[in-house]
């Protein structure tokens, strides 16, 4: 059978008597743990009752929250538990779905701008620079301790260090000051 795309409709998923749940789209059994992984690649789903076609996805959600606490990953507090629980049967119990979902993009949408400013914050800026000259010196340095026929690493500059230690340390000591003098410039 060939897998909807993603946003082209909700996969129904059957639930029977035995706690078997069904997948109609792959036509095979599945468990909560694939229902979980669907949610996470944004898969819309359905679960229906198989006896009765009720819908009953809301419930099976929430056993998914349930197993994912107990299994030691938790993210409710009880302190958020116990205020969720009273506000059951309060007069603004009906704005609290509309209240959370909302909080919820919020949060996703922050969690985004997030990881894109972290990923972002080291790309053009002299920090990179340095790091890949320090990986570079690294190299050269540790290329100083091997064996004379072994490979020589490219210094700093681009080129290779001549073979003679000597020139080796004068090298890393010049690399060294300069980036000193650039850590220094940066700081003041």
């Amino acid at each position: 059978m060939k897998k909807a795309a993603p946003g082209s409709g909700p996969v129904i998923i059957k639930k029977y008597a035995n706690r078997r749940l069904y997948n109609t789209e792959t036509s095979s059994y599945i468990t909560l743990e694939h229902l979980a992984a669907m949610t996470r690649e944004g898969r819309d789903f359905k679960v229906v009752d198989a006896k009765t076609d009720d819908d009953i996805t809301h419930n099976v959600l929430t056993q998914i929250i349930m197993e994912e606490e107990s299994r030691g990953q938790t993210m409710l507090p009880v302190s958020f538990l116990r205020q969720l629980i009273s506000l059951y049967g309060d007069s603004m119990q009906a704005m609290v779905p509309g209240y959370l979902e909302a909080s919820m993009d919020s949060f996703r949408h922050n969690q985004e701008q997030f990881r894109t400013a972290v990923e972002g914050a080291f790309a053009g800026s002299p920090f990179a620079e340095l790091a890949k000259r320090n990986m570079a010196m690294f190299e050269a340095a540790a290329s100083a301790f091997k064996p004379a026929n072994a490979p020589v690493a490219a210094a700093p500059g681009g080129t290779a260090p001549e073979s003679g230690g000597g020139d080796d340390v004068a090298a890393l000591k010049a690399e060294l000051a300069r980036l000193q003098d650039k850590i220094e410039k940066l700081a003041g």
